[in-house]
């Protein structure tokens, strides 16, 4: 992402406080970690699984999950030759 482009609408749903998951990226200041919800895709559940037995979540709160883990990955790698 360039510096100058503003986040969008949907990373803003990521919280990161200090006190709360050991620092780690949260769903809007929930105890749900950005990582949890990647988890739970990656074993295969679907939003609608996800959101019914979570229903505190929201569908954009998993789609920022997921654009926030894009934007994490987004780097160049450097390899040592």
């Amino acid at each position: 992402m360039n510096p100058a482009t503003p986040p969008s609408p949907l990373l803003q749903r990521i919280t990161i406080e200090a006190g709360k998951c050991g620092g780690r990226p949260c769903i809007r200041g929930q105890r749900m970690r950005v990582t949890d919800v990647l988890d739970l895709l990656s074993a295969g559940a679907s939003f609608e699984e996800i959101l019914e037995d979570y229903p505190f979540l929201e569908r954009d709160d998993i789609r920022a999950a997921l654009a926030y883990a894009a934007r994490q990955t987004d780097h160049v790698v450097l390899q040592a030759s």
